[in-house]
This record gives structure tokens, C-alpha cells and sequence, in this order.
């Protein structure tokens, strides 16, 4: 058997081998091979547990987002700054309570008073030992004053000037918003700064109402609307249901708010020292968080007022907008003057609801309860507390006066002019708005018309979309 010839001998290598020559190139300083991290040296000035990262430029976008935030921040604070005036004179007025009885129990007592002095100066034991009895001018003594048990002078009515505590400021002596406020200012106890109390609570207020309302509505529209629904619009009830959350959320805030605008600024007198002792006193002293969410007198006020405002805003312009003769179809991108004049509209008729609970939600909101101790304001509040939305809408209307500023009648002397009785005293003038609490119910009003109005005028003629920003408080 023979063996098949091996295949290595029939191997030959190829004819052309391959060679690699370098190329004719000048000669060069090599540069040396750069690493692809590079550590730097520790920074005799970082603060950091002795790290330091590369010296370079933050990103750019970054930069920009901080930026945004901090110019928003500023210019929603100084927004809120420009019109904090006239919503602390607005409060304090629908604060401050006015009786209807003001003017009769001073007047009296001054009476009596002032004929105690003639009686003084014009008579001497001599006389009076001759003047036979029953016979001549008899005189009044001043009537003795009331005292509790422990000898202080009780005070019966607001006009006393003897018995007014030196923080409050003297009642019935500003009609307007703009007047409080410089009653405000010129008082003793209170000063320039006063009309910016409670600003940062109500800036940080408003910031989070402007951020946590679109979150709840999306949240809603998730859970109510699928796309298989073909909503043109999304149904009206849905804006309303998260302006009620988002206030109510946000009350324990607003109530702050309200009791660091109507406390004193007098030191001595002053409940809270700023809006996170005021939170936690409120929390510590009046139930907890149970208590300022949940007690009666800040629940029911809560929804009523956020409520009754989110309806104004949102459903009242879509029902008045058809009947202003632009067409059955008005919305806000079709035609933005028509649906500017429905909600400038709307916001007008919605005062009339809207200001008397929020009225009686201010007054009961600075009424403490449980073991706090009673608010220092700096006007005159009524002295027994009010029990409840109705307990508190009659007694308004029916102990209150609503005719301001109260003048004080002046009296006549007596041995004046001819025709000038003894006891001459001018009559009070009988208005009926002195019979009647109504106007209590509507403090603020002229200056509520006045901001819709600008912000009619800004949406027509501004061309901006959201240009009630720095007005929605007012």
C-alpha cells in the first residue's frame, strides 16, 4: 500500500512580499500623549471636604432655570408688594365692628359730666344754703362710672375714648381702603411698615395657589376625562373642584395671613412674632391640624368663599358671554375683548356674593379657640364671638351701622344765641344706612370694581393673556 505524496512540498511561496517603508515626513517635536481624565490639585479655597471638580462654566441652561426662577420670585414678590396696602386696609375693615349704638352712651355721660363743672363753678355753699327746696335750677351730677370686681372702670361703649385700649385704632374714622390705610399709618401703635403686614405669607400664598391649581386640575382631568371622550373643552365643574381643594389645602396659610394682618404691631400687645410662630401656636393651642382644617368656623367659611369665587371665575363668564351680542360661540382665542368684557362682568356681579362671606370668614378667623389666647387687634372687633356663617350674616345686619366715617354730635352751650335751647344738641343724622349693617358686608368693594376694571383695560388693549397676576388679590 502506498502512501499519497504530502501537499508541503508542492508549497511555494508568493513572488511579492509586502514592506512598509515610513513616510518622508519633516521631523517633529513629539507632543506628548494627554491622558483622558485629568486630576487637578486640591483648591486651597474649596469648602468641600477638600474636593474640587474641574474649573470650568456651569451649563448653560442650568444657569438660565435659576435665573427664571429668581426674576419670577422678584417680581411676583414686588407685585404682591405694590397692592398689600390696600388689601391689609380692605381687611381691617371688614374686621373692625361697628355697632349701631355707637353715640348714646357717651353722650349721656358727657352730659352729665359737663353739667357737674357749671354746677362747680356758678354755685357756692353760701347760695346753695338759701335756695329754698324744689325752687331754682336743679343740677345733674356726673352718673358714677361702672367698675368689675377688682375696681377697673367697665367699658360700655366703643366711643369712650377713657376706656379704649391705646392699640386700637378709635372706631368709625375710615369709610374707604385707602383711608384705613392712612389711618393705619398715622396711628400711634402702628406706623409705615404696617401696611405690609403679613406680606411674605400672603406672596408665599399666592405661589403656591398659582402652582398646586394646574396640578390638582391635571390630576382630576386624568381621572375624569379619557381621550375616547372627544371633550371640546373640558367640562367647567373640573377648574371649580381644584380651586375648592387647593384652597381648602392651603387655609391653615390664609388664616396666618389674616391674624398677622389684624394683630397690633405695638410689641407689648402682639400675639405672634411672624407666620411660623403663628402656625405653630394655632396648632399647639387651637386643636392641631384637625382643628384649623376641620373646626366649623374655618371648614364651612373655606368652602363657601373658594368656591363661590372659583364659580365666578370660571362658570359666570361662560354664562354671560352668549347674552353680549358677539355670537353663541364666545371663547377666549376667538374673540379676547368679548370674553375679557364677560369677565370683567362676572367679576362684578360676583362680589355681591362673594364679599359678605368673605367677610364673615375674616371675622371668624380672627376668633381664637380652645386654650389661645384672644387676638390683639389693632380695630375694634365685637367682644362676643360669633357662632357660625348665619349666626355671624344677622348679627352684622342687624347691630351694625354702616354709615361712615361716625361723626360726633356737637353741642351748644348753655346762655348761647337766641333760639338755642338749654340742652341744645345736634341732632345725629338718620340715615338709613345708620339703621342697617349691609354696608359692613361690602368694605372693599370700590376698590374690587376699580381692579377689574384695569384688568379689562389691560387684556383689551395689552395683548398679554395672563395680565391679572399682580390684580388677583385685590
Amino acid at each position: 500500500m502506498s502512501t499519497s505524496p504530502s501537499l508541503r512540498d508542492l508549497y511555494s511561496p508568493p513572488s511579492h512580499s509586502w514592506t512598509f517603508v515610513p513616510p518622508n515626513v519633516a521631523p517633529s517635536k513629539p507632543n506628548p500623549p494627554s491622558p483622558s481624565y485629568q486630576w487637578s490639585a486640591r483648591s486651597s479655597s474649596s469648602p468641600i471636604l477638600g474636593l474640587s471638580l474641574d474649573a470650568g462654566t456651569p451649563p448653560t441652561h442650568i444657569t438660565v432655570f435659576f435665573r427664571s426662577i429668581v426674576a419670577s420670585a422678584l417680581m411676583h414678590y414686588s407685585s404682591t408688594a405694590l397692592a398689600m396696602p390696600l388689601e391689609v386696609g380692605k381687611l381691617l375693615l371688614q374686621i373692625q365692628w361697628v355697632p349701631r349704638d355707637a353715640l348714646s352712651t357717651p353722650s349721656d355721660t358727657e352730659e352729665q359730666g359737663d353739667d357737674g363743672e357749671d354746677l362747680s363753678d356758678i354755685t357756692n355753699e353760701e347760695d346753695s344754703y338759701f335756695v329754698e327746696p324744689g325752687v331754682g335750677p336743679t343740677h345733674k351730677y356726673p352718673a358714677p362710672k361702672l367698675v368689675d370686681d377688682d375696681g377697673y372702670v367697665v367699658r360700655t361703649s366703643v366711643m369712650d375714648e377713657g376706656t379704649r385700649p391705646e392699640y386700637i385704632i378709635p372706631v368709625g374714622t375710615a369709610k374707604s381702603t385707602w383711608a384705613m390705610v392712612t389711618r393705619l399709618v398715622s396711628f400711634r401703635g402702628e406706623g409705615w411698615f404696617s401696611p405690609w403686614k403679613g406680606l411674605f405669607t400672603t406672596c408665599i400664598h399666592d405661589i403656591l395657589l398659582l402652582n398646586i391649581q394646574p396640578f390638582i386640575d391635571n390630576v382630576l382631568s386624568s381621572f375624569f376625562l379619557t381621550p375616547s371622550h372627544g371633550f371640546y373643552r373640558p367640562p367647567l365643574w373640573l377648574p371649580v373642584v381644584s380651586y375648592i381643594i387647593t384652597g381648602f389645602v392651603l387655609s391653615p396659610l390664609d388664616l396666618v395671613r389674616t391674624r398677622l394682618i389684624a394683630q397690633s404691631s405695638t410689641p407689648r400687645y402682639r400675639n405672634y412674632t411672624g407666620p411660623l410662630d403663628a402656625l405653630s401656636q394655632i396648632i399647639l393651642h387651637e386643636g392641631g391640624l384637625k382643628g384649623t382644617y376641620f373646626h366649623p368656623h374655618l371648614f364651612f367659611p373655606t368652602i363657601l368663599d373658594t368656591g363661590l369665587r372659583a364659580f365666578t371665575h370660571v362658570v359666570l363668564p361662560s354664562l354671560i358671554a352668549p347674552h353680549l351680542g358677539f355670537g353663541p360661540h364666545i371663547a377666549a382665542d376667538t374673540h379676547p375683548i368679548a370674553w375679557a368684557l364677560a369677565e370683567v362682568l362676572g367679576g362684578c356681579l360676583g362680589l355681591l356674593v362673594t364679599l359678605p362671606v368673605e367677610t364673615v370668614r375674616r371675622r371668624l378667623q380672627i376668633q381664637t379657640r380652645g386654650a389661645a389666647k384672644p387676638l390683639r387687634t389693632c380695630v375694634e372687633t365685637r367682644p362676643v364671638a360669633y357662632n357660625g356663617v348665619v349666626d355671624a350674616l344677622w348679627h352684622i345686619l342687624t347691630e351694625e351701622r354702616s354709615d361712615l366715617p361716625i361723626t360726633r354730635p356737637r353741642k351748644q352751650k348753655k346762655g348761647g344765641p337766641e333760639g338755642s335751647e338749654g340742652d341744645g344738641e345736634e341732632e345725629e343724622s338718620d340715615s338709613w344706612l345708620r339703621h342697617t349693617g349691609i354696608g359692613q358686608l361690602y368694605r372693599g368693594l370700590g376698590m374690587r370694581l376699580t381692579a377689574n376694571t384695569i384688568v379689562f383695560l389691560l387684556a383689551s388693549f395689552g395683548g398679554a393673556e395672563e395680565v391679572d397676576g399682580g390684580w388677583a388679590e385685590l
